[in-house]
């Protein structure tokens, strides 16, 4: 390598990670979204430089690894907080109050949906469905969290617990809930 060339971004090991999945696929283009998945997890983004380092891995264009990418909304550029969490904004969620504690939770954090706390511990985002619509108003941490249903002091409990960092065993039932209503 002369020294016009920039150093690889993924590391070796990253690498080995990305090359063992080859066998478990019908080919190296169908290796694409958990290579993905594998460098969002190490770096808390895909770096645009990466693009072509998996491309390169992969034997196919860096424009495929990036069509890719941009299909799926969970794939970001720039980093994000150690712990990301959507807060849902469908219909369920939305009637039960999401967006305003989606507003609760940037307020409190000093942010836009989207940002990260200046701590950069947190990153807050809008989903337009989680799918947990029986736990409306529902967030879920990229950790696997459900957070849900929600009112502003659960979500204050839920920010405080996020900012602790991920968990590597989440429950299978939500974290926290509201009160039950009447």
């Amino acid at each position: 390598m002369d020294a016009s060339t920039p150093s690889p971004l993924i590391p070796e090991s990253l690498r080995d990670q990305i090359r063992a999945l080859f066998p478990r696929y019908p080919n190296k283009r169908a290796v694409t979204l958990p290579a993905l998945h594998l460098v969002q997890h190490h770096f808390r983004c895909v770096p645009h430089r990466a693009l072509a380092e998996i491309a390169d891995l992969l034997e196919i264009t860096p424009a495929e690894v990036h069509d890719t990418m941009s299909f799926y909304g969970f794939f970001t550029q720039a980093p994000v907080g150690d712990v990301r969490v959507w807060i849902c904004r469908s219909l369920s969620c939305m009637i039960r109050g999401g967006d305003q504690l989606l507003e609760h939770a940037c307020s409190r954090l000093g942010i836009q949906p989207g940002g990260t706390s200046p701590d950069g511990k947190i990153t807050i985002e809008l989903a337009e469905c989680l799918g947990i619509c029986e736990f409306a108003p529902a967030a879920l941490a990229d950790d696997g969290r459900i957070f849900g249903p929600l009112d502003e002091p659960s979500v204050d409990r839920l920010l405080d617990l996020v900012a602790q960092g991920p968990v590597t065993d989440p429950p299978i039932s939500p974290v926290l809930a509201a009160p039950a209503r009447p």
